[in-house]
């Protein structure tokens, strides 16, 4: 059944608080709407706000909302958040509440475009589950990629939220099923990592692509003990790592990633086959163990 579009005053419309763009370590039920709002509004809104002041904003392109309560609001975005953020920032240059002389002067030479704000075009869905499956087919693997822990985050959603298979989500988003799974481990021992003492994950979450890439290989697999987390049920792989392996978990993370005192050893993600040979070697493991700064290449 074809949804229509309907249009709403911009005030009307929520920013996703779990819009998985925000971050695994920021989104959140409780987070404020003018802290959404300040996390995206340095996201290139500018082209947006442009083509919105020239054009105005075109029904074709109508954001997805769901009924949900935020706050004051009853109708959250779940697709189209840059969308929204770009008109509240213009509506907010135009009201003479930016410093930002890029958005001056976008709005300098043309009258407050009242209608823009009052008649926001939307569809609206029951419940996120009935956006899914368009936004893994958009954001995981169509046109408009999210960066790589943002995609493992949505693929980690849909299987913990929905109770959903490997090949559940991959005949949803379009993805391969060793793509899914791999992302969804590689996701859970992120989260392992937050949670284990003595681990700094910022530099994880900025380079979570090599965390992925870094799993295809089963030497890496076999130094982190989590061979037979592949190829079982999602809900069988959390806690990935066993608590015997914390302290390889430990080690993999500086090795690959690093931490305030100490460089990684793998600068560059085309380097992770050359690692896996050397943690799983005796004499390598043995050099990156106990060198104080240890190099690859004389690992290798």
């Amino acid at each position: 059944m074809s949804k229509k579009i309907e249009f709403a005053d911009l005030d009307d419309i929520a920013l996703d608080p779990l819009n998985p763009r925000l971050g695994m370590s920021t989104a959140a039920d409780g987070l404020a709407q003018e802290e959404v709002y300040d996390l995206m509004k340095d996201w290139s809104l500018e082209e947006l706000a442009t083509s919105f002041v020239e054009s105005g904003f075109w029904p074709h392109e109508a954001v997805l909302c769901v009924p949900e309560k935020v706050g004051d609001k009853d109708l959250v975005v779940v697709e189209g958040n840059r969308r929204i953020a770009a008109l509240r920032r213009l509506r907010a240059a135009y009201d003479g509440q930016e410093t930002s002389k890029r958005w001056l002067d976008l709005v300098a030479k043309t009258d407050r475009p009242d209608e823009l704000f009052k008649n926001v075009p939307y569809i609206k869905y029951d419940h996120r589950a009935a956006v899914d499956s368009f936004l893994g087919f958009r954001h995981v693997t169509g046109i408009k990629e999210w960066a790589p822990p943002e995609k493992a985050q949505f693929i980690a959603k849909l299987i913990d939220d929905n109770g959903l298979s490997y090949r559940d989500v991959m005949r949803r988003i379009g993805s391969k099923t060793d793509t899914v799974e791999r992302n969804y481990i590689a996701f859970c021992i992120l989260r392992q990592m937050e949670d284990t003492e003595g681990l700094e994950v910022d530099e994880v979450r900025k380079r979570f692509s090599v965390l992925f890439l870094s799993l295809r290989s089963r030497k890496v697999q076999g130094f982190l003990g989590i061979e037979e987390k592949f190829g079982i049920e999602p809900a069988e792989v959390r806690p990935p790592v066993s608590n015997d392996n914390l302290a390889r978990l430990r080690e993999y993370s500086l090795w690959l990633f690093g931490n305030a005192d100490t460089s990684p050893v793998v600068r560059d993600s085309r380097d992770i086959d050359k690692f896996a040979k050397v943690i799983a070697s005796a004499d390598g493991l043995d050099y990156l163990r106990s060198v104080r700064r240890p190099t690859l290449e004389k690992a290798y």
